[in-house]
């Protein structure tokens, strides 16, 4: 069957009229994007500036480069920046001028994806929670509080000016400064907030128009999946939008992803009207990771069957990577129940090293595709039919180029299909591009964990247990059970429902029985933790959790209680804030129903007395960090399966420079903080049915110190933190398996095929296997090598097969050793000799970096 998996069809709507918009630098037609003048195939890699650190951008956006790429796109995370009405984090990672700055000084063009909803699977699809709070909102409609809410210009002008100085007299006149600060003081809204990004792209020259790299901008996003929810109100709200948006004066396009009625200048995979481009905003590398589920993967070759697809049959010209680098969901900006890790088999992994062969094959087929650009761009296609399941796109240019893509849409069987006078086999579910890059030469690699530090001497942590509160000692209270949401403020993952009663009975026995709307829960009586273990695939845990899938889960256990007063404790938690659907504004979470049921009577508290504490005590007094961590008195460390409780040690970096990874293995789940900065929420005792958890978390290098680094875990579970270590990340193997019937790199022929020459007849180009280490790294051993019929391939395992040349392991050692990378090529000269000519033969290598 068709490998389709993850496509997220995004649609350039691209707001405007039936003819060429022309911006400056930035025009469209039907067939593509006109940048300078000239038609463009892009390739785009999503990589999330908040995902990462700036340390880091400069080389996630050169591997972007290298692999083919010609545009970095990125959202903007509004409740990132604005946390708080009118208080503003332009700095540090939340800097996106800098990293746009960054791409324009890599020479790569940027998309500026603004929103301001973004869903992303993050915390509340980029929304600022205080939004929730503002009278009579409707999130994405046509609703006055939402769209239009007056802000202080006084507290944008100091905002912008504190980062940006520049403004006066780039972005803002006289009369718009005196408008600013004569309006009182009020919230923020969704047009205040794209202006201002708007705005703070064009003091620094960033869009196309001003010589900058921003050639697209997207208003909303996905809103084709939820208009249907909102009526009329939501036909409105798309259209207020676009002319918002376009009323900002960027001299680039606008697009909206998932939108078909997109009005005016803005498009979508399709697209909705016949003076459009082809635009492709998401197409997935793989699938992200939630707590509990197996992620399904997406293969190299899948993805590059559907881009070339796109290309060849929609006639697309702008295809866009979600994600090309996920990176990490620092902190608590992970959407509900998603891993810390984000789209971790992209191109580009967590921590930015190459995903092989996902990396390699899509830098081959972007150089193949580019060799095609002209007739591609400017050709009149042709359809045509060269079997049951095969056909072929052809396009031909007046310049008398051409080129042409074989489709054998057949997933179980390889087809022989005639074509301008030759024969080509094309293998199962396959597309030869023709200058052809089917069989292209890349590389696998194996990452590897380095075994750290482990932190195994119990003298070397420290431990602090969370008070468990009664309904004495908290403050806020309500005859009635509070969404927690709403009572939170996203001010904590964390809430305590607390409530006391009269037991007079006898009988000591009884049922807790709660329900929740989500996500997970642990129940104190009388400061006791109560509950049945629960087993999530393969650990154990007195804590019940819902789903992403389904949040919702009933709790229900035995309880012993005491004659007179009893204290019952619920701490409910959230695993991140929702991210999607309509109505997000009216998503609830937290306690529902609370009943104690004994052999007399059935009590529901639901509308009872109940006080509420909000967030553990170690988070009001921040004692993951150097001053608040000396608030509280810790203790000696005692013995691990105590829950809430919070450890504490020092840790030194591993030298050199690799990627770092915490193995939180041994732990339950909670957050972890290095040096004061949150790493993320872990939750390794959550398992997938196939036994899998996220177990390494990663600390950025620049968030450590070379000694002395603080470590701080607040654990919910009871996991132990003796088996915790800090361990590197490395590329440690690459694998290469390429047949005599392979051609050579793409890189090669536009090194000696200038034109559209036949490549077979180019001398100097053979089929090689192409090596290389990571940077710093260099090939230290070769683990095997055979030319001949090697057995096996480079994901499992492999053997000498019945045709070998005996002096293949030599003769690889000679091309690689201590070399950062190398080639050999695949023929019997480069071998001594034929091993068997009668067989058709191959080459595998498996070398180790060191």
């Amino acid at each position: 069957m068709r490998r389709v998996l993850f496509l997220v069809a995004a649609v350039l709507a691209v707001i405007g009229s039936g003819r060429a918009v022309r911006g400056r630098d930035v025009t469209y037609d039907s067939r593509s994007l006109i940048i300078d003048g000239q038609r463009k195939i892009v390739f785009s890699g999503s990589i999330h500036y908040p995902r990462s650190t700036p340390e880091m951008w400069p080389s996630l956006i050169a591997k972007a480069k290298e692999g083919g790429l010609d545009a970095i796109e990125t959202y903007v995370f509004w409740n990132v920046h604005e946390p708080q009405p009118g208080h503003y984090d332009f700095s540090g990672g939340h800097d996106i001028v800098r990293f746009i700055k960054e791409v324009q000084a890599q020479g790569l063009y940027a998309c500026l994806r603004i929103g301001p909803f973004i869903q992303s699977e993050w915390s509340y699809g980029g929304l600022p929670f205080w939004l929730h709070d503002i009278p009579g909102i409707v999130f994405r409609s046509d609703n006055e509080p939402f769209k239009v809410i007056i802000l202080s210009l006084r507290s944008l002008v100091v905002c912008i000016l504190a980062w940006h100085p520049d403004i006066y007299s780039q972005g803002l006149d006289r009369l718009t400064v005196y408008r600013v600060q004569s309006v009182d003081d009020n919230i923020v809204h969704m047009q205040n907030f794209t202006a201002k990004v708007v705005s703070m792209m064009q003091s620094e020259n960033l869009y196309a128009s001003q010589g900058g790299p921003i050639i697209l901008s997207q208003i909303e996003n996905e809103y084709g999946t939820v208009q249907k929810a909102y009526g009329q109100e939501g036909l409105a709200y798309v259209q207020w939008a676009a002319q918002m948006a376009e009323g900002l004066q960027t001299g680039v396009p606008w697009v909206m992803c998932k939108q078909n009625n997109a009005p005016g200048h803005v498009t979508f995979v399709g697209p909705n009207s016949p003076n459009k481009p082809s635009i492709w905003t998401e197409n997935w590398t793989t699938h992200y990771q939630v707590y509990g589920e197996d992620a399904p993967l997406r293969s190299a070759e899948d993805i590059a069957f559907h881009v070339t697809l796109f290309i060849a049959a929609k006639k697309g010209s702008f295809v866009n990577y979600y994600m090309y680098h996920g990176g990490t969901n620092f902190g608590r900006t992970a959407s509900a129940f998603v891993t810390t890790s984000y789209y971790d088999q992209a191109p580009l992994d967590e921590y930015g090293l190459t995903t092989q062969p996902k990396w390699g094959h899509l830098k081959e087929l972007h150089a193949a595709i580019k060799l095609c650009s002209t007739p591609l761009l400017s050709g009149v296609q042709v359809n045509l039919y060269l079997g049951p399941q095969q056909q072929a796109y052809i396009f031909n240019a007046v310049s008398g180029e051409c080129a042409a893509f074989l489709i054998n849409n057949d997933s179980s069987n390889a087809a022989s299909v005639p074509f301008r006078n030759a024969s080509y086999d094309l293998p199962p579910m396959s597309i030869s591009i023709l200058p052809d890059c089917k069989n292209v030469s890349t590389q696998y690699t194996t990452r590897t964990m380095g075994r750290g530090e482990v932190l195994d001497a119990a003298d070397v942590w420290q431990e602090f247990t969370e008070a468990i509160p009664n309904f004495d000692s908290t403050s806020t209270r309500s005859e009635t059970l509070l969404e927690q949401m709403n009572t939170t403020k996203d001010s904590s993952d964390y809430l305590w429902y607390t409530f006391r009663f009269q037991h007079e009975s006898s009988d000591t026995q009884a049922i807790l029985d709660v329900s929740s709307l989500g996500h997970a829960l642990h129940a104190f009586v009388n400061g006791q933790a109560v509950g049945e273990l629960y087993f999530t695939y393969a650990k154990e845990t007195r804590s019940v959790q819902g789903s992403r899938k389904n949040p919702r889960f009933k709790f229900e256990t035995s309880v012993s209680l005491s004659k007179g007063i009893n204290n019952v404790s619920l701490l409910s938690v959230m695993v991140g804030m929702p991210d999607s659907g309509a109505f997000l504004e009216n998503r609830a979470a937290g306690l529902r129903t609370v009943m104690i049921r004994d052999k007399q009577d059935n009590n529901d508290f639901t509308n009872y007395s109940w006080g509420y504490q909000i967030g553990l005590q170690g988070e009001t007094l921040q004692i993951y960090t150097e001053q608040g961590s000396s608030q509280v008195q810790w203790k000696k460390f005692s013995n691990a399966g105590n829950p809430l409780t919070w450890y504490k040690t020092r840790v030194d970096a591993p030298p050199g420079d690799v990627p770092v990874g915490l193995n939180l293995a041994s732990m339950g789940k909670g957050e972890a903080w290095v040096n004061g900065q949150s790493i993320g929420r872990y939750w390794p005792s959550y398992r997938t049915p196939n036994g899998s958890a996220q177990t390494w978390y990663h600390v950025p290098r620049s968030f450590l110190k070379p000694a002395g680094n603080l470590l701080v875990l607040q654990e919910e579970e009871g996991g132990n933190p003796l088996q915790v270590s800090l361990d590197t990340v490395s590329i440690s193997q690459v694998c290469g398996h390429v047949t005599a019937s392979h051609l050579a790199p793409v890189s090669s022929w536009i090194e000696h095929n200038q034109g559209y020459k036949n490549p077979a007849k180019v001398s100097g180009r053979r089929p090689k296997v192409l090596l290389a280490c990571p940077s710093k790294s260099k090939i230290s051993r070769i683990s095997f090598a055979s030319y001949g019929t090697p057995l096996g391939n480079c994901k499992n395992s492999m053997a000498v097969g019945t045709c070998h040349s005996q002096n293949s392991k030599a003769v690889v050692e000679e091309a690689c050793l201590g070399k950062m990378k190398c080639s050999i090529p695949v023929s019997v000269r480069q071998f001594g000799g034929d091993p068997c000519p009668a067989k058709a033969k191959s080459l595998m290598v498996v070398a180790e970096c060191r």
